[in-house]
């Protein structure tokens, strides 16, 4: 037997009422997609794989081709074959308790290689440009979401959640609140439980700033594919286990035009082949490197608008005074600036990417990450003075601080191209204008308020 084919035998053993298993592959958009199988075609997935439309990798957030690059209408839409990922085996604890979950990643169906415009595959390729520096990288992610009224209101807006405590609806936030933490205990534990089942390691939760609005903290992982794995599964976590009890979640970045965005901030540092911190102060040019790849960030940051940014609500973060990075500033414990180095020993000092959006894709996002910080390094940039004041008092005109400039900085890309390749910038940038494109095809009714 494989390891994974080991992998399914030894769960099952433990878990003898499974009775469906969900195929699980995460898209360009960041949604976890798939199909269910049943008991006597789980094996499959285990072995040479389960048949799945490969062009599903390429849909906009609706789930609709545009055909990019000529991949779903013009070659046929073939099937590629999602594969299990070892360790991403798992119950799913939020619903009828016979189900469970694989991760995935799609193989061809011809020569079984990895498809090349899979957002994981991409992250893989710029780890890979680590190898040579002897340096690896350390992350850890973090994601704010609102929990919400499963209703709707006038116009399918969301409506914050109603109290369980109090019968009310939710109408500010309490940052930091333990007391909201106790409000929604009986959600919140059960993400936290949830999250166990399935391996995924949360450290910390926070109250935010938002009416219902919380904090989900991951663990840092030397295994940075494996991070950002835990990031798309625990937004999967968070919605099903909030549905399974009433409520609903969305990692949308600005659900509420009053109230604060949610937002996917990287916390990074890399790792000698010793297993020292390279940016610890107290290890040769740690300080030199640290600004080095802050730099990298700065100068890539434009560049990548779009893959941390890739709707139109995700710009209606980008607001002064909003805690929201609308310039290209680093600086320490600073909350105002894109780059923040937080405030902790030299063993453990890392950079807060504080950039992208809720509902960004992890493994791009990540990926982005990552270009910037080896850019910084290899190129040896200087990140110019930190910040020590409010960095976010004006916004900086030289960012593409809208989903159109956003995308046609991304096909312009130099630095970025050079890392995640020319095709998959066209590919990402065509998948993501189709869908803006198909959003703005219908009046909105605001037109007919100021125009008709």
């Amino acid at each position: 037997m494989t390891d994974t084919n080991q992998e399914l035998a030894s769960f099952l053993d433990s878990h003898p009422e499974v009775t469906h298993l969900d195929v699980l592959i995460i898209d360009l958009c960041g949604n976890a997609i798939g199909k269910r199988l049943p008991a006597s075609s789980m094996g499959s997935v285990f072995r040479q794989g389960s048949p799945v439309c490969g062009a599903m990798q390429l849909v906009d957030v609706m789930g609709n081709t545009d055909d990019p690059m000529g991949y779903g209408f013009s070659d046929g839409d073939p099937d590629a074959f999602a594969v299990a990922i070892p360790g991403r085996l798992c119950p799913i604890p939020w619903v009828s308790g016979n189900k469970a979950q694989v991760l995935c990643e799609f193989r061809g169906s011809v020569d079984n290689a990895p498809l090349w415009y899979e957002p994981r595959q991409v992250l893989k390729k710029v780890l890979q440009r680590f190898e040579s520096l002897g340096l690896k990288p350390r992350l850890a992610v973090e994601l704010e979401f609102y929990l919400l009224d499963a209703k709707r209101g006038d116009n399918g807006a969301p409506l914050p959640a109603v109290s369980p405590r109090s019968g009310l609806r939710e109408s500010s936030g309490k940052v930091l609140s333990l007391d909201k933490l106790d409000e929604f205990n009986d959600v919140l534990g059960a993400i936290e439980a949830a999250c166990r089942t399935q391996h995924i390691p949360t450290t910390s939760m926070i109250s935010e700033y938002g009416a219902g609005q919380f904090e989900v903290n991951l663990q840092h992982q030397d295994d940075v594919l494996a991070a950002a794995d835990h990031a798309a599964l625990l937004r999967r976590a968070v919605q099903g286990v909030s549905r399974s009890l009433g409520f609903d979640a969305s990692f949308m970045s600005k659900p509420f035009a009053d109230q604060s965005g949610s937002g996917m901030h990287i916390h990074l540092s890399l790792m000698d082949e010793a297993g020292n911190n390279v940016f610890d102060p107290n290890q040769t040019d740690g300080d030199l490197r640290l600004g080095q790849a802050v730099a990298g960030l700065q100068a890539t940051m434009a560049e990548a608008m779009a893959l941390f940014a890739p709707n139109l609500n995700v710009y209606r973060r980008f607001k002064p005074d909003e805690f929201t990075p609308v310039t290209t500033d680093w600086g320490d414990n600073n909350r105002s600036v894109a780059f923040r180095i937080p405030p902790s020993d030299g063993a453990n000092r890392r950079i807060e990417h504080r950039v992208a959006g809720a509902e960004a894709n992890p493994y791009l996002v990540v990926a982005a990450v990552l270009v910037g910080v080896h850019h910084g390094l290899t190129a040896k940039l200087s990140p110019g003075d930190k910040h020590g004041g409010n960095a976010g008092a004006e916004v900086d005109p030289a960012l593409p601080l809208t989903l159109w400039r956003a995308l046609e900085s991304l096909r312009d890309a130099k630095t970025l191209a050079d890392y995640l390749g020319t095709d998959y910038l066209q590919i990402y940038a065509d998948v993501k204008q189709a869908e803006f494109d198909a959003f703005l095809a219908d009046i909105l009714p605001r037109e007919y308020d100021w125009y008709l």
